[in-house]
């Protein structure tokens, strides 16, 4: 069926199905606000796409939005749509679980609707629960289905069916599961048994599909939900705590650094991350955080949570363990555009994360998962590469060299963001921080003590890189000049010694805002508390920040790997090209017979083979970016693979 033919076919099933069950008398206007929807859907992604290399692509995402199907203002349709024009590449439709009363399809103030299942001929499963639909019923009889529809309408975007979960003894945390949601004939099931079993507003009991309920409460129920996901869907699903700053709210206990500790070792897969920058940027309270939701921090620092804007706290504590635990940010979006507390997905905040393969579901969960991601307000930059030597967000580099060269290369577009409430519409960056900390071995549930401390004291800024040079700031940091190339591009780079045996990990944040601006960033440069109900949307767009995730750096001991000579301190072979990328040929000062071993840096024989003659070639072309050890006999030489 073709995709126009297919749309007419949904917008008239649509209608006769509330024709046929009277469920909202107007649904003449409703279908003519659908059809809009779907022509602006389709003009929108029309002309859209990603652009690939052979290495991947960063693509725009967003995994934490809402619809009336839950406590959303907006149709499924509209937030589909919008999620659509304000320029994301993915998006996952993630909203609560438990029990809610309306059909988001049909609901929604942009049709001045709202069809209540209590008022239709659709059987609701499971135990009664004054009319409402159980979220296990939703995710896979209508909220997927819809979202199938929307695949069909935008072939251009990568679409993805999730959830929030309330997480039990906790607070909320955006859950994804794409098992069987790709396949020749998809569905949700994995991710409606796990909200059955495992979410927290979830009461229902009556073992549809012959599910199985978990009795346990509390923390443990949050340990056995992420180790049900590790044992079967490691690859494939994600549990990332959502505005974690935020406690004691609706009965819940909140986020501490023990419960990221716990449930990261329980399933580091899984758990790999948190939202410290959070939804609700428009609102009066910025985040939402504030005396109304009592949060960890108080209140929000230039639109972060505490957790990680503050150098040395509990993001740093967890990365100092060596911990890959990576930032997102997301909007949260429940919200009307004209009173709510929200922006529209991609319209204030994105998630740039790198995918091997473009509008591939698995490639969203793996980049994820590897770290290699940053997130960006107001579209202050659009484009980042981060690199500590050859290393990338997310990665660790093992170097037996005395110094590494930290390189950011970042672009400032030349081109208005989406800010449709003041004239500040292209913001300019004012500095890049590189910030630096040491890690060790990881905390031990039995020292109490140090497993629930959540700040650091070897974190710093170590360097500044701005639009010009400036004296000392108040931690005796001066700005350097970065290197300004056309079309927005700046590049900047340092020199950083190493020794054996130093553990370090470095990380980016960088503003439109200066150091010791008032009211926004002191005199180090660190942002100021937001002040609780004096946010708007215009002061939003003017307070901008983002922020890289790290790259983690091990000095090794190298001084046992000779280069290509051997006992007797003969060269006995030399390799070229080096570095390289394709083809590497070995030469030999005489004719060998024996055997070619390559390892990696960890000591993993990742290629072996004959030797017989005066030389040899193998391919590096689908290898890992690093350093390799050669070994012909008893001789090694480095091997540089870019």
């Amino acid at each position: 069926m073709s995709r126009n033919k297919y749309l007419c076919n949904f917008i008239t099933t649509s209608g006769e199905y509330l024709r046929r069950h009277k469920t909202i008398s107007n649904f003449r206007v409703m279908l003519s606000i659908l059809k809009k929807q779907l022509a602006s859907a389709l003009v929108l992604g029309a002309a859209t796409g990603l652009a690939a290399n052979a290495q991947g692509v960063y693509v725009k995402g967003d995994f934490h939005q809402h619809t009336t199907y839950t406590d959303g203002s907006y149709t499924f349709g509209k937030m589909m749509t919008m999620n659509n024009k304000f320029g994301l590449d993915w998006w996952a439709n993630s909203e609560h679980g438990g029990g809610f009363s309306s059909w988001g399809l049909m609901s929604g103030l942009d049709i001045d609707g709202n069809v209540l299942w209590k008022n239709t001929s659709v059987k609701v499963l499971g135990k009664p629960n004054n009319g409402n639909m159980w979220r296990w019923q939703s995710l896979s009889d209508f909220s997927f289905p819809d979202l199938l529809q929307w695949r069909k309408a935008l072939p251009n975007k990568l679409l993805i069916q999730a959830y929030e979960m309330n997480v039990p003894g906790h607070e909320h945390a955006s859950m994804g599961l794409i098992a069987n949601q790709f396949d020749a004939i998809p569905d949700v099931e994995p991710l409606a048994q796990f909200e059955y079993m495992f979410d927290n507003s979830d009461k229902d009991d009556t073992s549809p599909n012959g599910w199985k309920k978990s009795t346990k409460s509390g923390h443990e129920k949050a340990i056995e939900a992420v180790t049900w996901l590790q044992t079967y869907y490691p690859k494939q699903s994600w549990v990332i705590p959502a505005h974690p700053e935020r406690y004691k709210y609706n009965g819940s206990t909140g986020w501490n650094i023990n419960h990221f500790r716990d449930l990261n070792d329980a399933a580091p897969d899984v758990f790999f991350g948190f939202e410290s920058v959070p939804g609700h940027q428009k609102g009066s309270n910025r985040g939402e955080y504030g005396s109304k939701r009592p949060s960890y921090g108080i209140e929000t620092y230039g639109g972060a949570g505490w957790m990680c804007a503050r150098v040395g706290g509990l993001w740093d504590a967890m990365l100092s363990e060596g911990r890959h635990f990576w930032l997102f940010a997301n909007s949260d979006c429940h919200n009307n555009e004209l009173s709510g507390a929200d922006f529209f997905p991609g319209e204030y905040q994105k998630n740039y994360t790198f995918v091997a393969k473009k509008m591939d579901a698995q490639a969203v969960a793996d980049g994820l998962r590897s770290g290699n991601n940053w997130i960006v307000m107001g579209d202050l930059i659009d484009s980042l590469v981060f690199n500590v030597d050859t290393a990338k967000m997310g990665s660790t580099l093992k170097t037996d060299k005395t110094e590494v060269t930290v390189t950011i290369r970042l672009r400032d577009p030349e081109s208005n963001n989406f800010n449709r409430y003041s004239n500040y519409t292209n913001p300019e960056i004012d500095h890049v921080d590189i910030i630096a900390g040491v890690f060790g071995p990881k905390a031990l549930p039995v020292n109490v003590e140090a497993y629930n401390k959540d700040t650091v004291l070897t974190t710093k800024v170590i360097a500044r890189f701005g639009k010009a040079p400036s004296v000392a700031d108040a931690s005796n940091i001066i700005t350097q000049p970065w290197t300004a190339k056309s079309g927005g591009w700046k590049e900047m780079s340092m020199k950083y010694s190493i020794k054996k045996g130093d553990k370090l990990y470095f990380r980016l944040r960088g503003s439109n805002v200066a150091v010791n601006t008032p009211g926004e960033t002191d005199a180090s440069g660190n942002p100021l508390m937001d002040t609780e109900g004096e946010n708007t949307p215009e002061k939003a767009f003017a307070d901008l920040w983002f922020y890289s995730n790290p790259i983690f750096v091990e000095g090794i001991d190298g001084t046992n790997v000779p280069e290509g000579i051997n006992a007797a301190g003969e060269m006995t072979f030399s390799i070229s090209p080096n570095p390289s990328s394709d083809i590497v040929n070995v030469s030999f000062a005489s004719n060998q017979s024996g055997e070619i071993r390559v390892c990696d840096i960890a000591g993993a024989v990742v290629y072996k083979n004959k030797v017989s003659g005066n030389n040899a070639s193998f391919s590096v072309a689908d290898w890992s970016k690093g350093i390799y050890n050669v070994t012909v006999n008893n001789a090694t030489q480095r091997l540089l693979v870019k």
